[in-house]
Formats: structure tokens, C-alpha cells, sequence
């Protein structure tokens, strides 16, 4: 069964920078997608950014271009984020998920973690 485990939230003020973590277990597509979504609240759960795991094609939400680079070890089966230069509208909870390739819709969800960005 497919585990995703989120971890690297927390509290940082507004120009500071986290790192999240996404640690995958029993994904047995052959070719496949991961990514980062958010939800504030009150409001819907939106794409970040995403991860082509084997070609590592990137993409990005325009909000996050150039503060937000999405990333994997393969070797580990962990996905990152890398968020700098965070600002208060980034205040959610992230989630990690995994999409097969061939997929309409992403397959798995982590349990998410909170990330909260004080001005």
C-alpha cells in the first residue's frame, strides 16, 4: 500500500525560508508523477508544484516560480520542496501526492503538514 509521510512544516517569519519533506513507500507505478498541493483555510486545495519522477520534468504555479523548486532523491523515495523568500499568502497546509502517469486524477495523499508564515 502506498504511504506518503509529510514532515518540515512549521513557523517561519515572512523572507524566511523551509524545507519539506515527502516520504514515499510502496508506489509501484512505472512512471509517475508526485507533487505538492496547499489549502488555506477556508479555501480550496491548489497545485504547487510538480515532479515527472524518473525524467524530473518540473512545474510550477506562478506564484511560486522562482522562491519554490520542487525536487526528489530517487535513491531515497523522497520528494522536497524548497520554499524561500515565503510570504503570509503561503500559509497552508501542504500536501504531498502521487499521480500514475496515465492517471485523470492524483491517485494518494500524505497526511499533510502545516506551514505558517507570520509578518
Amino acid at each position: 500500500q502506498v504511504q506518503l509521510v509529510e514532515s518540515g512544516g512549521g513557523l517561519v517569519q515572512a523572507g524566511g525560508s523551509l524545507r519539506l519533506s515527502c516520504a514515499a513507500s510502496g508506489v509501484t507505478f512505472s512512471d509517475y508523477y508526485m507533487s505538492w498541493f496547499r489549502q488555506a483555510p477556508g479555501k480550496e486545495r491548489k497545485f504547487v508544484a510538480a515532479i515527472r519522477w524518473i525524467a524530473g520534468n518540473t512545474y510550477y504555479e506562478e506564484s511560486v516560480k522562482g522562491r519554490f523548486t520542487i525536487s526528489r532523491d530517487n535513491s531515497k523515495n523522497t520528494l522536497y520542496l524548497q520554499m524561500n523568500n515565503l510570504e503570509p499568502e503561503d500559509t497552508a497546509v501542504y500536501y504531498c501526492g502521487v499521480k500514475d502517469y496515465g492517471s485523470a486524477s492524483w491517485d494518494y495523499w500524505g497526511q499533510g503538514t502545516q506551514v505558517t508564515v507570520s509578518s
